[in-house]
């Protein structure tokens, strides 16, 4: 497992400790796409909708906050049930980590993965450097987009939504999305596109800088310093504040996505899941 890092995780911890978080974000990420296509593939209308809006067994309702902003953007004052599925998954990141969408909900994170796996694995270095607030950047042009022209703006250009229609209409673009996005993260720039270009990472690290659920460094006391926890991380620069400072061993940067990789390769278990109220 994991060639690049400095031992053999599978061996020191055992299958199931080396890999069990990327596992459960695997099953939850296939799972909530599943049940996306239920419908229109088998007519089996567990979910309606997309990550966009969606209403699950015809009770509840939940709606992208981002995609609402647009929509508020637009001029357009959205129905009681999309406020209200709004409010519903704000509480939920708010409670749970924003990002916690890029990791654990978002396809697209699928596709990096394996990019990032593949090139660590052929030694690959990108050249491509971006700024870690380019995706600031392209937040606020299309919220101001979205307000000139009248319309949800990054819903044309959200590789999610492409890939969605895809699965449901037929691939065609959505091929072209997922190799460029793929291509992109592994010879260009390490999780760039996660890291640097996606706007709607962006929103989430928002709601993020208030989240209740964090990873915590609360044994770091026992870090051999083997670096294993920076390779894997995706915002590896939220780590070091956590583990090698003075103040809480957790990690409460707004960019950290809970994706638990650290918990998985480090063989002196520093990492675990906690709150941000932790203290040790």
């Amino acid at each position: 497992m994991k060639k690049y890092l400095s031992v053999d995780i599978v061996t020191t911890k055992g299958w199931v400790n080396a890999y069990k978080w990327l596992f459960l974000r695997r099953v939850t990420q296939l799972t909530i796409l599943g049940l996306f296509l239920l419908g229109p593939w088998f007519g089996v209308w567990v979910v309606k909708g997309n990550l966009a809006s969606s209403l699950t067994l015809e009770i509840l309702p939940l709606t992208d906050p981002y995609v609402l902003l647009q929509s508020l953007f637009t001029g357009f004052i959205p129905e009681t049930i999309a406020l209200i599925g709004a409010l519903i998954v704000l509480i939920f990141y708010i409670l749970v980590g924003g990002r916690v969408y890029c990791s654990w909900v978002c396809p697209i994170n699928i596709i990096t993965d394996i990019a990032v796996s593949l090139r660590e694995r052929l030694g690959i270095k990108g050249v491509t450097q971006f700024s870690r607030t380019t995706r600031y950047w392209i937040l606020a042009m299309s919220l101001v987009v979205s307000f000139i022209t009248g319309t949800i703006a990054w819903e044309f250009l959200n590789p999610v939504s492409i890939i969605y229609r895809g699965l449901i209409f037929g691939m065609g673009l959505a091929w072209g999305v997922i190799v460029a996005i793929f291509i992109f993260d592994l010879f260009m720039s390490k999780r760039g596109w996660c890291t640097y270009l996606c706007p709607v990472g962006a929103f989430y690290s928002l709601l993020g800088k208030v989240s209740l659920l964090r990873i915590s460094a609360s044994k770091r006391k026992q870090c051999n310093d083997c670096m294993d926890c920076f390779k894997v991380c995706p915002e590896s620069q939220v780590i070091k504040p956590a583990l090698k400072g003075n103040m809480s061993p957790v990690i409460l940067s707004a960019n950290c996505t809970n994706c638990g990789q650290c918990i998985d390769v480090c063989t002196k278990d520093v990492f675990n899941f906690s709150t941000r109220f932790c203290k040790s």
